[in-house]
């Protein structure tokens, strides 16, 4: 997949677990009153859940190229972008700053954000959205070396 950016009004899909829900709630309206089409693939509350099923959706969903881009959350983050990126062609970033946030689009082309709910506040999320969203892929030498690592071959093992 080459970058690309879509910041403006793609559709886009975006999944939580229950620490998170909170913030995804948040962000989903944060990104519908920027314009964007959102699918929200979960989870519905604050009660208990497996975070992996709704990482599996939304990873899944991108990985296909059903969607372009993505946003999931957990308490953490850690426990979603290592789900995600297990996926082909996925490339989530874990991004509790907006530093990160823009390298991630700018070097890595990253098609998932990953946001941890318990680690940063609502303000400093919507500006690392806004951000994400926002910072286009710079390719050249950076597209490269997502070839590189686009062909290691997926294992089951």
């Amino acid at each position: 997949m080459n970058g690309s950016n879509e910041g403006s009004t793609g559709p886009i899909i975006i999944g939580s677990d229950h620490a998170a829900f909170p913030l995804k709630e948040r962000v989903k309206r944060f990104l519908q009153n920027k314009g964007f089409q959102v699918t929200d693939a979960g989870c519905g509350g604050e009660a208990s859940v497996n975070y992996a099923e709704y990482g599996m959706k939304v990873s899944g969903a991108v990985s296909r190229g059903e969607y372009k881009r993505g946003i999931l959350l957990c308490g953490t983050g850690l426990g979603m972008s290592m789900v995600a990126n297990r996926f082909p062609h996925v490339r989530a970033a874990l991004c509790n700053d907006l530093f990160s946030a823009q390298m991630s689009r700018r070097h890595n082309d990253a098609n998932i954000l990953v946001l941890g709910g318990r680690v940063i506040g609502e303000a400093l999320a919507m500006e690392i959205v806004g951000v994400w969203l926002d910072t286009a892929f710079e390719g050249g030498r950076h597209q490269e070396r997502l070839d590189t690592f686009d062909a290691i071959p997926c294992r089951n093992e």
